[in-house]
């Protein structure tokens, strides 16, 4: 395989690729979308799209139900008023198929909406011709058929050709031929026992396993500006960056939770993300539509982690030899950008020059100043970076990082890993190199009193106590002695005044006085730090935290995952709620990460600690 191949392989066939709306299914790659919509009698209200998750009182409500990656089993319900609707799909010998069931209803049953358009400007045309929908492009004709007589419904808003049917028994709907609701639902209960079965394949963590997949399945679309599937953080962030939105450590950590089935995925989600670096050489922070990139900061180097992984399950070479020298160059500029001269690292923010600066290229929106470095952490409002100062002749906080640095060692690791691989022997040993330099830098930021590796003020000199999990990422260096280790574990992961609690891991200490706040990273629980701490724990043999924080990961994730179907981006340390707070995206797919550990724990997914298999 190559990247040609790979785009081509994942770029086709019917699936939800429209990002606007979970009620599409889209022709790929002829851009042909058919799309359910509703009106309701008793409030006037015409749904044309639905998106699962949206804060609004007065939104259309989505519980996601079972799915698979490719299409060939869908499941959803919407709710809006008093009505409940059950929508499920299939793919079958390239034809869509979907059955639409009333589940709830008011005494005047609203009306069924099937429209279809082109989408993404793709050349084509469609029509409503003899009670069927009908689309054409210059390689296929499409014919869509709903299984009940049409009404006349001309109030709907929708501005292309639409069939309207009363929705008051299940109606089938397909670009296969006619068929009638009876004729779909066995074989739609045939689809769904298989992707349960998949899910059953992982014991006690069946749910837990399908709530990570249902959620990145959902997330992912296609992204037509680059031409690419790819799988953005979630569907409403989507929207408010323009399009689409690719977050960096956010889609290689996609990429990760993708490969435990899904390799075409998986390699496209890295590929994605590694294709946006700037013209100095690194991935940045974030990249979106209309070519926006945030060109004076990256964040979490997490990228040789994800493609070694990827390495791992798949034994594949060429996604690795792909992307081995971009992934290089963005390991080198941390050396020339964020590190100092004893090998510790500093997130930061550079200046950007030149002609044309757009708005959020200034100061005002962060750049070159404290903010645009905490956006490169990735933990934008962490109380560790409260009264920090920047410099900006160094254009670096005045911070030494302890999870900066541990993570650099772990990328200078893995990437020497790859390069080992593929014969590249001098950049292996430049790279080992350099860990080696961070590791000595590392050993500085122990502080032997507290029986921890601490942030260091690079003004002053004095250590910073407010930790957090990315304390705990001093473990990827192998230079820790077992007694400190030992120290860190039982003094601060097993400390309930600091990170043990029913719910873990809280993004500050519980006693640090910003917990309380429980906004954003500023005391809640975050499927990222609780991944890379599991990951930093697997280094040595600590069988105990590691089942303590897996166990309570898989617990988090249930809990509104079973009542809700919701997999949020953070969630309250104290009570395990996402939905408390309105900065908790209700369906984030990193969220997943919190399964993925519980996976690996239980041996289901292989561990990165593990030497390179050739």
């Amino acid at each position: 395989m190559n990247f040609e191949e790979l785009k081509r392989s994942t770029q086709r066939g019917f699936n939800t690729w429209y990002n606007n709306s979970v009620l599409t299914h889209a022709l790929l790659p002829q851009g042909i979308g058919i799309s359910l919509g509703f009106k309701y009698f008793n409030s006037g209200r015409v749904i044309r799209e639905a998106l699962i998750g949206r804060f609004g009182e007065n939104e259309e409500k989505i519980h996601p139900g079972p799915r698979s990656y490719d299409g060939a089993y869908t499941e959803l319900s919407v709710s809006y008023g008093d009505h409940v609707t059950r929508v499920e799909t299939t793919v079958m010998d390239g034809e869509l198929y979907i059955l639409v069931t009333p589940v709830k209803n008011c005494p005047m049953p609203p009306l069924l909406l099937v429209s279809a358009a082109m989408l993404w400007n793709k050349p084509g045309w469609t029509k409503l011709e003899n009670g069927r929908l009908v689309a054409v492009t210059p390689d296929r004709t499409v014919e869509v058929f709903a299984g009940a007589p049409p009404v006349r419904q001309l109030n709907t808003g929708i501005t292309g050709p639409y069939l309207a049917v009363e929705l008051s028994r299940p109606i089938a709907v397909s670009s296969g031929g006619l068929m009638t609701a009876a004729e779909l639902r066995p074989i739609l209960d045939n689809r769904k026992k298989t992707v349960m079965d998949e899910c059953r394949a992982y014991g006690d963590l069946a749910e837990c396993y399908n709530a990570m997949r249902t959620c990145l399945a959902w997330d992912t679309i296609y992204e037509p500006q680059n031409e690419q599937i790819c799988s953005p953080v979630s569907r409403l962030w989507s929207i408010g960056w323009g399009g689409y939105v690719l977050f960096d450590w956010d889609t290689y950590f996609s990429a990760m939770i993708a490969m435990v089935e899904n390799r075409d995925l998986a390699y496209a989600n890295a590929i994605a993300i590694t294709h946006e670096k700037t013209g100095d050489g690194f991935v940045p922070n974030v990249a979106s539509a209309d070519n926006f990139k945030s060109c004076d900061r990256s964040q979490p180097p997490v990228g040789a982690l994800a493609v070694r992984e990827l390495y791992r399950k798949y034994r594949e070479t060429w996604l690795v030899e792909y992307l081995f020298d971009d992934l290089l160059g963005w390991n080198r500029w941390w050396t020339t950008h964020r590190m100092l001269e004893n090998g510790q690292l500093c997130w930061g923010s550079d200046p950007i020059y030149g002609q044309n600066i757009k708005w959020w290229q200034t100061k005002e929106s962060g750049v070159h100043g404290i903010q645009g470095a905490k956006y490169e952490s990735g933990l934008d409002n962490s109380p560790m970076y409260d009264d920090v100062p920047f410099n900006e002749t160094t254009n670096m906080m005045e911070l030494a990082d302890v999870g900066l640095t541990g993570l650099y060692i772990l990328d200078c690791e893995c990437l020497a890993d790859l390069a080992d691989l593929i014969g590249r022997e001098d950049e292996g040993a430049e790279l080992r190199g350099r860990a080696e330099r961070s590791k000595d830098g590392l050993e500085e930021l122990w502080d032997e009193k507290f029986g921890l590796y601490l942030n260091k003020r690079t003004d002053t000199g004095e250590f910073s106590y407010r930790v957090s999990p990315t304390n705990f990422y001093a473990l990827f260096s192998g230079r820790v002695t077992k007694e400190r280790a030992e120290r860190m574990i039982d003094r601060h992961f097993f400390n309930p005044d600091e990170f043990l609690g029913e719910f873990m891991l809280p993004a500050i200490a519980r006693a640090d006085p910003a917990y309380k706040d429980q906004e954003y990273w500023r005391g809640r629980i975050w499927g990222p730090l609780n991944f890379l701490c599991y990951l930093a724990l697997r280094r040595r043999e600590w069988r105990e935290a590691r089942k303590v924080l897996a166990g309570r990961s898989e617990k988090l994730i249930m809990k509104e995952w079973l009542d809700k179907g919701h997999v949020h981006e953070n969630y309250n340390a104290d009570t395990g709620e996402g939905c408390d707070i309105g900065s908790s995206d209700k369906f984030y797919h990193w969220g997943g990460l919190l399964s993925l550990i519980a996976l690996m724990e239980a041996g289901y997914v292989e561990g990165p600690e593990q030497p390179l298999p050739r």
